[in-house]
């Protein structure tokens, strides 16, 4: 009659596919809980970028990331804000910042912001929507997008440049999302 077998701390799946209540979502850890969901296989959402689904479905995928991992061991810089320029003929009225809480490989917590918040991370990458379209597609790296400026850089860029691999894998994670984009 249960409620769903417990495995490391985390909700599982009952007997009829239910989530228990019961049961506590966070994994614990040497950080606490997290506040980002672990994306299981089958998991695929269809969101747009930069929604607040989007950008939780998109620490899910970091974290799901072995490449971001590996890529990414060393970071302990701090949090990465993107954020997205105001583009109202798209309904971006104004910018929207996604805050990445990145640590050692893992993302901690992925949450939508406003500007405001975003500037008072470490590392703050902006740019309008159209670059950040062609950063998700793969037309753009992101490190390239800095330096053509095409994406603007607030934080030491010869940290971004040591982690370069990790940033590709960012991307890399984010193509892993079925993404629908405003302007199309």
């Amino acid at each position: 009659m249960g409620g769903g077998r417990r495995h490391r701390g985390r909700r599982t799946r009952g007997p009829r596919g239910a989530v228990d209540a019961r049961r506590p979502v966070a994994s614990g850890g040497r950080h606490g809980g997290r506040a980002v969901p672990r994306l299981r296989a089958g998991d695929r959402v269809s969101v747009a970028f930069p929604s607040p689904e989007w950008v939780s479905a998109y620490g899910a995928a970091i974290n799901a990331s072995e490449g971001y991992r590996a890529a990414s061991l060393e970071w302990t810089h701090g949090a990465v804000a993107l954020v997205v320029n105001p583009q109202p003929e798209i309904g971006i009225k104004e910018a929207v910042g996604i805050w990445l809480d990145l640590d050692r490989g893992t993302c901690r917590e992925a949450k939508v912001v406003s500007q405001g918040e975003a500037e008072r991370a470490a590392f703050v990458i902006a740019g309008d929507y159209a670059h950040w379209k062609r950063v998700l597609r793969k037309e753009l790296g992101p490190i390239a997008g800095i330096m053509q400026r095409k994406l603007t850089l607030k934080g030491s860029l010869p940290i971004v440049v040591r982690f370069v691999k990790s940033a590709e894998q960012l991307v890399e994670a984010a193509t892993t999302l079925p993404t629908r984009f405003l302007d199309e």
